[in-house]
């Protein structure tokens, strides 16, 4: 008889005890994953870390623009599906629903509330800073790291940048934060996400989805480029003009068409543990993992 209570981890195994690194340079603050070793997967540590700095960001008067990026080779290759320091199962002080403790429910109510919380919920939240951010993109940008570039504002990228969401190989229709449709042309995205191939820096400015290309010895100074001229623009009016194009994504349908794919997304993970045992599953489970180390 399968065990309907989500699975406890083996002994979990952290590598570092600061996985967001911050900094603030004059008017910016800097957030840089800090996982390299791992291509700057993101577990729970990670991830909780993440909204503590953007937080800490967005309530520091002095700062007034925000760029996240990722040690190392690679921006991010995506969720953690397999280090010693993967913690899914993990209690955390949850910040969207904070009565609600996941760690310990059962069946498909343990995925969808912890999903919920972790990243559609924590990816709208970072979208809808009132400060302008800025994902600055080396190497590797795959599935969940899709989500963290996407929230911000714009992506500058390095010229060996590439980026891909993979995941249908283990039957799952797209990250949790469905943006395919409007990060691209919808016959662009079918193409995304089904084949899962990756997608050149190139080809990705050429679609829209990456604001401005610069060889990866130079990325930084671009980064940096950009953020300065925005810190010198009105913070209110930056506030506004964010805003509004935010609000106008929405009435378009962004905000409900992602709650109605995130159910789908859920359907597939329970569709996966009826068939398998696991909501990670697939056909094709090895390629997702090397996909997820950025190689």
């Amino acid at each position: 008889m399968t065990d309907l209570v989500a699975p406890r981890e083996a002994e979990i195994v952290y590598e570092t005890e600061e996985p967001v690194l911050y900094e603030t340079r004059g008017a910016i603050a800097v957030l840089t994953m800090n996982r390299p070793g791992f291509g700057n997967t993101q577990n729970s540590q990670m991830t909780y870390a993440l909204d503590q700095l953007f937080l800490r960001a967005v309530n520091d008067d002095a700062v007034r623009v925000i760029v996240l990026r990722g040690a190392g080779k690679h921006f991010s290759s995506g969720h953690d599906i397999g280090t010693p320091g993967r913690d899914v199962t993990s209690s955390w002080p949850d910040r969207k629903m904070p009565w609600y403790d996941h760690a310990n429910k059962p069946g498909a109510e343990f995925n969808y509330a912890r999903e919920q919380e972790v990243y559609l919920g924590m990816c709208r939240r970072w979208r809808d800073l009132p400060k302008p951010t800025i994902a600055c993109v080396q190497g590797a940008c795959i599935a969940g790291g899709l989500m963290l570039a996407w929230v911000c504002d714009l992506i500058i990228a390095s010229d060996d940048a590439f980026f891909a969401d993979p995941v249908l190989r283990m039957g799952i229709p797209g990250v949790e934060y469905f943006a395919h449709p409007f990060e691209l042309h919808p016959r662009i995205a079918k193409e995304f996400l089904m084949l899962g191939e990756r997608m050149p820096a190139a080809r990705a400015y050429q679609m829209g989805m990456v604001n401005r290309i610069a060889p990866r010895d130079q990325l930084e100074a671009e980064t940096f480029a950009v953020a300065e001229k925005l810190a010198q623009l009105p913070r209110f009016g930056l506030m506004l003009a964010k805003q509004a194009i935010n609000q106008i994504e929405d009435i378009q349908g962004k905000r409900t068409g992602m709650d109605t794919v995130f159910q789908t997304h859920h359907l597939a993970h329970a569709h996966n543990d009826l068939i398998s045992g696991s909501h990670l599953a697939g056909h094709d489970a090895k390629s997702m993992a090397k996909a997820n180390k950025g190689e």
